[in-house]
């Protein structure tokens, strides 16, 4: 079975209900379309997987990623779509190393989107619309600024994409701009 948007967004609020997760949710699916569209990939196949990639968290948040399979495969979701939502969680709760462009997307992403979301929040605009590279690298060196957020997995994603941590702040912040009324930040 190849999965629909909606079929994804079933299943997501069957095992999620917060409304930040959501927008966290939507936030990574916008990014994983966009960096699918700029390197000719199948952006819905991308974005799906970007919109499920935390299924599990809100019900098993100790077992993050691990519950993700058994969620997907009992959907009947194609195994290259489970390991992508499984990738995202490499050495941080999970064995399963990124190594499709897809995959490395994710891994890149998820962390940064967050981070993109704290930056623009701390806006008087409170919009990712007038948000800048620099603005985000400045919040970067920061450590206190969204302690939460993983910067190391960020960087070690821009790597593994072959892109500098610019661009790949960059076009996160381009990709988000298409979903900002979605997820608040408009």
């Amino acid at each position: 079975m190849k999965p629909t948007r909606p079929d994804a967004e079933t299943l997501w609020r069957k095992y999620n209900s917060d409304e930040t997760l959501w927008k966290h949710a939507l936030s990574v699916e916008a990014a994983m379309r966009h960096f699918a569209e700029i390197s000719g990939e199948d952006a819905d196949a991308w974005g799906i997987i970007g919109l499920v990639h935390d299924i599990d968290y809100q019900m098993y948040p100790n077992e993050h990623c691990v519950k993700a399979r058994p969620i997907l495969e009992e959907a009947g979701w194609p195994e290259e779509y489970i390991r992508a939502v499984q990738s995202h969680g490499w050495e941080l709760c999970v064995d399963v190393e990124p190594l499709s462009a897809m995959e490395k997307t994710l891994y890149a992403v998820d962390e940064l989107t967050g981070f993109i979301t704290a930056c623009a929040l701390v806006r008087p605009s409170k919009s990712v619309n007038d948000l800048e590279v620099k603005s985000v690298k400045k919040k970067w060196k920061v450590p206190a600024f969204a302690a939460g957020v993983n910067r190391s997995v960020i960087e070690k994603g821009a790597e593994r994409m072959g892109i500098s941590l610019d661009e790949l702040i960059n076009e996160t912040i381009l990709a988000m701009r298409k979903a900002a009324f979605e997820i608040g930040l408009a």
